[in-house]
């Protein structure tokens, strides 16, 4: 719900001009795509699987929600960091990584439904960097509408999803996007990993009209962790795909040099979590703010609203992933 201080302020705002009664009309339609769904819904997944250890999570988590999603495309977004030479070789790497734990799932029916992604940031807010993923979710999202949207969950740098929109503006009626990225608005700064990347790519999805949930990393998501004892206990022994998770999650952990109560957040559960569960995080609704290219955010009183995940219910989303990864 609007809070009476924020929906009082806008009213306000609203009656200044015929340009602020077209915004109210527009946020109207904006609430309500951004409630969550009652019911089953298609959604794609944009994601750089080979970047950590928690996009492999996400994606299981996904693929095993067949009660609340329909995973109709996963798309391979680029990534750079030690463990690629850059935006294509992340991509790609990602591309693989995907392909890996569809295997592990015994899900290979869904290999023809992974695209590969965008293989650099975009250079301008004005410029797609065009790929088979971009293609497909600028084409896709056309057999939707604004009462029957597609969800598209993105865990990456944006540039996949924002190259769409510019190449086919029309889908931003036809999509709801919910994005891990970004830092809490109270963060001392806004320097965090899948926006900085392609903070063009951000700016364009925070500032073009599509309905927007975003879960923000530090002072967030960042609440949502696993540790050693927990991954023994829950999932070592289930099947490959938890021995696999399992492993690779240990492994990175004594990579970043971990102690001996470590623990590591996971980090795009959370984005699925918003889609599938009623009970797994709170949220709110703000004014959509700006991401800056200095690592901050611009807030603006006379925009359109977004949603804004403010708490995790870490206890819950962890019970609920365990339940459907150990299937």
């Amino acid at each position: 719900m609007v809070n009476e201080e924020l929906k009082k302020e806008w009213e306000e705002f609203a009656g200044l001009s015929e340009g602020g009664v077209f915004q109210s009309e527009r946020n109207i339609r904006i609430l309500k795509r951004l409630e969550k769904p009652g019911e089953i819904v298609d959604a794609v997944l944009d994601t750089d699987t080979y970047n950590e250890i928690d996009d492999q999570y996400a994606l299981a988590y996904m693929l095993k929600s067949e009660e609340s999603v329909r995973v109709k495309a996963i798309y391979a977004a680029p990534f750079t960091n030690c463990k690629s030479d850059g935006p294509k070789d992340g991509m790609e790497k990602s591309y693989e990584e995907i392909r890996h734990v569809l295997e592990l799932m015994g899900r290979e029916d869904m290999y023809g439904s992974v695209y590969k992604g965008s293989e650099d940031y975009l250079q301008d807010e004005h410029t797609p960097v065009v790929s088979d993923a971009a293609r497909d979710l600028a084409r896709r999202a056309m057999n939707y509408s604004e009462e029957h949207p597609l969800y598209v969950v993105a865990i990456a740098a944006i540039t996949n999803v924002a190259s769409a929109i510019l190449m086919n503006p029309e889908i931003i009626n036809r999509i709801v996007l919910v994005w891990l990225g970004g830092n809490a608005h109270d963060w001392p700064n806004n320097r965090e990993y899948n926006l900085y990347q392609d903070i063009a790519g951000a700016r364009i999805v925070f500032g073009c009209g599509v309905p927007l949930v975003q879960l923000p990393c530090m002072g967030v998501v960042s609440a949502f962790t696993v540790s050693g004892p927990e991954l023994e206990t829950h999932l070592r022994g289930k099947n490959p795909l938890c021995d696999y998770l399992a492993d690779f999650t240990e492994q990175e952990a004594v990579s970043c040099g971990a102690g001996k109560t470590w623990s590591r957040p996971i980090w795009d559960v959370t984005a699925v979590g918003w889609l599938i569960g009623k009970d797994l995080m709170n949220d709110r609704i703000e004014y959509a703010p700006v991401p800056e290219y200095d690592n901050r955010y611009s807030v603006r009183k006379d925009g359109h609203f977004y949603k804004y995940v403010y708490y995790i219910n870490r206890d819950n989303l962890l019970e609920d992933l365990v339940e459907k990864l150990t299937r």
